[in-house]
């Protein structure tokens, strides 16, 4: 498999308080079956779609306990050390450092000026994602803020990306692109956020019909939080689970409406 360009999103996990019970969450929302879990790593445990890897998932670690619940979202590092280097170099800093995971790769997290947390994987064995796009899987993500003007600043200088703006007065959204490719959005949090929400990104997973999915997710003592909404991107809508991990589901083939301008 060829390498992701540097930036590309790769890979997404997350600690949960109670893992069976995350476990059986997303094995019904997203259909997601799951392999052994790996003792010698804290008990992380892949997540797989129609027999593809898409996700993974682990326990708390001690220490980790005042952690909040999220998705981490990881993008593709060739270089993990020198990786570290430039984020601290651009104002960011490490919440993890650099660590070797036996020989499946290199990871780092890290968090942007503004505070949004994001990790660098450096893939050995493990190359990322094998499966996005489809329902059950990652499809997309937005840098959602509090501190756009930082974000815009580092990311790009971080991964070389290209910026661009959509055209829409109601919100201040833009998006990143690497290589002629449109790879992440950013979106200004406003006032409708809830106050104690930090910044962070937002993940979306794709689904075959978003509304029996939030019909789902609030059936097994998850929220919602915005929609179902039509959109030209597909229906979607914003959810946590019920340990508060926060995410959005997208039924990418009910679109609706004109296609906004980027410049």
């Amino acid at each position: 498999m060829a390498a992701e360009p540097e930036g590309t999103p790769i890979w997404l996990d997350a600690s949960f308080p109670d893992l069976e019970a995350a476990k059986t969450f997303y094995g019904e929302v997203l259909g997601w079956t799951f392999g052994e879990s790996a003792e010698e790593y804290g008990n992380y445990t892949q997540a797989f779609s129609d027999g593809k890897a898409v996700a993974g998932l682990a326990p708390r670690m001690p220490g980790q306990e005042d952690w909040p619940t999220g998705w981490f979202l990881f993008f593709a590092s060739s270089d993990i050390q020198a990786g570290t280097a430039k984020i601290r170099e651009l104002g960011g800093r490490t919440v993890m450092d650099p660590m070797a995971v036996g020989d499946f790769g290199h990871m780092t997290i890290a968090a942007d000026p503004g505070g949004v947390t994001f990790g660098l994987w450096q893939p050995g064995t493990h190359q990322g994602f094998e499966k996005q796009g489809e329902p059950g899987s990652y499809c997309w993500a937005e840098i959602t803020t509090r501190e756009p003007e930082k974000a815009d600043q580092f990311f790009p200088a971080l991964f070389s990306y290209d910026v661009k703006r959509m055209e829409d007065d109601a919100i201040d959204f833009k998006v990143y692109d690497l290589g002629g490719e449109t790879v992440i959005g950013r979106m200004k949090m406003t006032e409708d956020f809830p106050p104690e929400l930090p910044s962070h990104i937002n993940p979306y997973f794709a689904v075959e019909n978003c509304d029996d999915a939030v019909a789902k997710v609030v059936k097994l003592g998850g929220q919602k939080h915005f929609g179902p909404h039509d959109t030209p991107f597909g229906r979607f809508a914003a959810v946590s689970d019920q340990q508060g991990a926060g995410f959005s589901v997208i039924d990418l083939s009910t679109t609706s409406g004109d296609l906004p301008k980027i410049s």
